[in-house]
C-alpha cells in the first residue's frame, strides 16, 4: 500500500487539533459486546456459464501465430499461481501441427476462455471459499467474448490475458514472491492468496475503506492514497468475520445501538428483570418483556458501539465502529468481536469519513461529537468496504512478502482445490443449432392413412 501523501498529511492534521479541543472523552470498559454477526451459509454452487453460439460470438478464426502465442502463455501459466494441464496444453499443440482449422478454432477457443475466466475471476470453486460474499463486478466490465475477439482480431493473445491481473500493485508483489518461494507450502499460501485477489473486482477503485481481517488493520484510501491505518479488532473463531464489500452510506457520530436478541439472552435481559435501575444507569431502554423485549442502548461512555458507527447495509450485520473497550487494541491478536470490526482512534478515522467523504468542515464534526446526539453525516458518493482476508501480504520493509496466522483456517480449502478441477468457463461456444425445417401441413388423407397415427 503506497504510503501517506504530504497534501494528506496536512490536511490531517488541521483536523486534528478541533477534534482534540472540541470532542468528548470516551471511558475505558472491559468486556464490551457489540452487535453479532448474522452467520450465513457458505455459496456452494458456481455461476452457470454463459452458451453462445458460434454465430452469436461472431469470433474470427485462430491463425496459427495467435493459437501459438496462447500456447506459449498457458505453458508460463505457472507465474499466474495457476496450474499449466488446466488449459490442455497437448491438445492444443497437436491442433495446432494438425492444422485443421475447425479443431483449431474449437480447442483454442476452449483454452482460452477457461483460462481468461480463472485469471478474471480465479480458480477456486464457490464451494472452497469460506464466508466470501464480495461481489465481483469483472463480468460486466471485462466479458470473455468482446476480449477474445479483440485478442484475435489485434493479435494481442498475451496482452489481453495479462492484463486481466488485479490492478493493485500487492498482487504483483505476491505475483513477484511465487517465483522464489522456498518450498511448495509456501508456494501454496501465495497462490491462495493471489486467487484472493482474482475474486474481488479487478480495480478496487479511487477511493474504498479497506479492512483485513487476518492482519487486524484497517486502512482509509482516497484518491488512490492510504491516508489512515487503524487497529481493528475482528470477529473471534466462533463468530468470524465473513468477507464482503458492501458499500457505505454515511457515519453515524453518538450512536444508538440495538441489541440482537442473543445478547439480549446473553444477560441484560435478566439485569433489566432483577435491576431496571442498573440497566437504565448504563444507558438502555426497553420495550417488552420476555421473548418480545427490544432493547436499545443511548449514546453515551457505555455504549458498547463507543463514538461512531460506519453505515454499511448488509445482511450479515457487519459494520465498523467504535468500542469503550480500548484495552483489546493493545494486542497483538485481535480476534475478540462478535463479527463486527472495532476500530482504533474511532475519532481521528469518522473525523476523516465526515470531511473526506461527506463534505463537513472539522468543526462541525467536532460540533456533532461534542453535543453527544446522534447524528448522521451522509457520504457525497457511496464507496466500498473492503472485508477481505488475506494471510499473505507485503511486508513493512516494502521488500518481500510476510506470512499472517489463518485465524479461521480458510487457507486449506483453496489449497485443498488445487488437486481438483477449477471453477468452469464463464461462457460456453456451442455449435450452431440445426435449422428448423418448418413441418409439412397434413392433408386429410395424410391424417387418415393407416400408420400416420392420425385418430380415426
Amino acid at each position: 500500500m503506497a504510503e501517506n501523501s504530504p497534501l494528506s498529511l496536512r490536511r490531517s492534521a488541521a483536523l486534528i487539533l478541533p477534534l482534540t479541543l472540541l470532542a468528548a472523552p470516551v471511558f475505558a470498559q472491559t468486556g464490551v459486546k457489540e452487535d453479532s454477526v448474522v452467520l450465513q451459509p457458505d455459496k456452494v454452487t458456481d455461476d452457470a456459464p454463459v452458451v453462445e453460439t458460434v454465430s452469436e460470438a461472431n469470433l474470427p478464426s485462430w491463425s496459427e501465430a495467435n493459437a501459438t502465442e496462447l500456447l506459449s502463455f498457458i505453458e508460463k501459466v505457472g507465474s499466474e499461481g495457476l496450474f499449466l494441464q488446466d488449459y490442455n496444453p497437448d491438445g492444443l499443440a497437436q491442433a495446432i501441427l494438425a492444422k485443421n482449422q475447425i479443431q483449431l478454432d474449437k480447442v483454442a477457443t476452449d483454452s482460452f476462455l477457461l483460462l481468461a475466466t480463472h485469471l478474471r475471476d480465479g480458480r477456486t470453486p464457490n464451494a472452497a471459499r469460506k464466508q466470501w460474499f464480495m461481489t465481483d463486478s469483472d463480468a460486466q466490465t471485462t466479458p470473455l467474448i468482446p476480449l477474445l475477439t479483440s485478442a484475435l482480431t489485434s493479435n494481442s493473445v498475451s496482452r489481453s490475458l495479462a492484463g486481466l491481473d488485479p490492478a493493485h500493485p500487492n498482487f504483483a508483489v505476491l505475483k513477484a514472491a511465487l517465483k522464489s518461494a522456498k518450498s511448495p507450502a509456501d508456494a501454496n499460501a501465495i497462490r491462495v492468496n493471489m486467487e484472493r485477489w482474482r475474486w474481488m473486482p479487478r480495480d478496487l477503485g479511487d477511493r474504498y475503506v479497506v479492512s483485513n481481517v487476518p492482519e487486524y488493520l484497517t486502512r482509509v484510501v482516497h484518491g488512490g492514497t492510504i491516508i489512515a491505518t487503524h487497529k481493528a479488532v475482528v470477529g473471534k473463531p466462533a463468530t468470524p468475520t465473513p468477507q464482503l464489500n458492501p458499500m457505505a452510506t454515511g457515519i453515524i457520530v453518538n450512536p444508538t445501538w440495538t441489541l440482537p436478541k442473543s445478547i439480549i439472552a446473553e444477560g441484560i435481559g435478566a439485569t433489566i428483570a432483577r435491576s431496571p435501575a442498573t440497566a437504565r444507569a448504563q444507558g438502555y431502554i426497553w420495550t417488552g418483556s420476555g421473548k418480545n423485549l427490544s432493547v436499545v442502548q443511548q449514546p453515551g461512555a457505555n455504549n458498547a458501539l463507543g463514538v461512531m458507527k460506519m453505515e454499511m447495509l448488509n445482511p450479515h450485520a457487519i459494520y465498523l465502529h467504535d468500542t469503550p473497550s480500548k484495552g483489546a487494541f493493545a494486542s497483538a491478536a485481535r480476534a475478540f468481536s462478535h463479527g463486527c470490526i472495532r476500530t482504533e482512534r474511532a475519532l481521528h478515522f469518522s473525523g476523516l469519513m465526515a470531511v473526506y467523504f461527506a463534505g463537513k468542515s472539522p468543526e462541525e464534526f467536532g460540533e456533532a461529537i461534542a453535543s453527544g446526539k446522534t447524528t448522521k453525516f451522509s457520504f457525497d458518493n457511496p464507496f466500498p468496504v473492503y472485508v477481505a482476508y488475506w494471510t499473505v501480504v507485503p511486508n513493512a520493509a516494502g521488500n518481500g512478502i510476510a506470512k499472517l496466522a489463518d485465524i479461521y483456517g480458510r487457507d486449506a480449502p483453496v489449497v485443498t482445490s488445487f488437486a481438483k478441477p477449477g471453477r468452469a468457463a464463464a461462457v460456453l461456444i456451442s455449435p450452431n443449432p440445426p435449422e428448423v425445417v418448418p413441418t409439412a401441413p397434413m392433408t386429410t388423407t395424410q391424417v387418415n392413412k393407416p400408420g400416420n397415427g392420425g385418430i380415426y
